[in-house]
């Protein structure tokens, strides 16, 4: 196994030059005008300490249509769960496999695994960051709006890894991101600082501030995985955060609605929003499976950027 190898674990991690070679390779994937098979005869090991629907079905479909295979472990299939340090397990499947992509808890962890495998290392997100789906909703607002540039996008809701995804996206794209959020739920403060060096980034606590001539509105669960215990605070502290048609009305004209899913309807977004007009959260569910692909082709299959 070779030791030059590029990770993805955040969205700095591609210049703003080579995400955009990233998002125009994902589009040429989505129209079927790319037809090779960059990971004929590879295998991408994917851990999932948390479950997933899109994560696990849209790594392994695009794995498979880019000729690799796809080998799911869980945590009853790896030794992480049972006390292996995760340098072992890192230098183990870096003399199997030909990446890793791991979906779990602590980013550390997937910075450790990072660190001591000698293959790509690809994050399905982490409590801190989820930034193969935010590439994802890029490529989304690109798709239906031209581009990112020069846009305004607005986060309702919990300072979670998305938001911090957003937030690294807008550090290195530069568009305008204003995160609502309720006191004690903010974004990374760190992460906030660096993007501010870059791009017009503010907190509010008013739904209606950061939604005003918006041309992306996007929002996610109150409660993530892992936080269920705390929907019955969070539903009290969310009061008033909910994306409804009246918030949408304040935004742009032609903006549009995302949403990361699963959703639940009536607490963060409402109905007719999520399965109105100005809803895009399919394209956003499908571009999942493009902008891996992308990602997968470049750190495995040797695609350049």
């Amino acid at each position: 196994m070779t030791t030059a190898h590029r990770d993805f674990l955040a969205i700095p991690d591609f210049s703003s030059a080579e995400l955009e070679s990233l998002f125009v390779l994902a589009d040429s994937m989505r129209t079927g005008t790319y037809t090779k098979k960059p990971l004929a005869g590879q295998t991408l090991a994917m851990i999932f300490m948390k479950a997933s629907t899109r994560t696990r079905v849209s790594f392994e479909v695009g794995t498979y249509q880019l000729g690799g295979h796809a080998l799911f472990l869980s945590p009853r299939d790896v030794q992480l769960g049972r006390g292996e340090p995760i340098s072992d397990t890192a230098k183990v499947l870096s003399r199997y496999v030909n990446g890793i992509m791991i979906r779990t808890f602590a980013h550390a962890d997937v910075e450790a695994l990072a660190k001591d495998a000698t293959i790509p290392v690809i994050n399905g997100l982490t409590d801190l960051l989820h930034p193969c789906q935010v590439l994802a909703d890029v490529l989304t607002v690109r798709q239906q709006l031209g581009g990112i540039a020069g846009r305004k996008v607005a986060w309702i809701g919990d300072g979670n890894n998305m938001a911090n995804s957003w937030i690294n996206a807008a550090y290195v794209l530069g568009f305008e991101l204003s995160l609502a959020c309720p006191e004690g739920y903010d974004p990374d403060a760190a992460l906030i600082a660096r993007a501010r060096t870059r791009s017009k980034v503010s907190v509010v606590r008013d739904p209606a501030e950061a939604a005003n001539g918006a041309d992306v509105v996007t929002t996610d669960v109150w409660a993530s995985m892992g936080q269920e215990e705390e929907q019955a605070v969070r539903e009290r502290a969310f009061r008033g955060f909910c994306v409804d048609s009246a918030l949408m009305a304040r935004a742009a004209k032609n903006a549009i609605f995302l949403h990361c899913l699963p959703a639940h309807r009536g607490e963060e977004v409402t109905a007719d929003v999520i399965d109105g007009p100005q809803s895009c959260v399919w394209d956003e569910a499908e571009n999942r499976l493009h902008i891996q692909k992308a990602i997968m082709a470049v750190l495995m299959g040797g695609e350049k950027l």
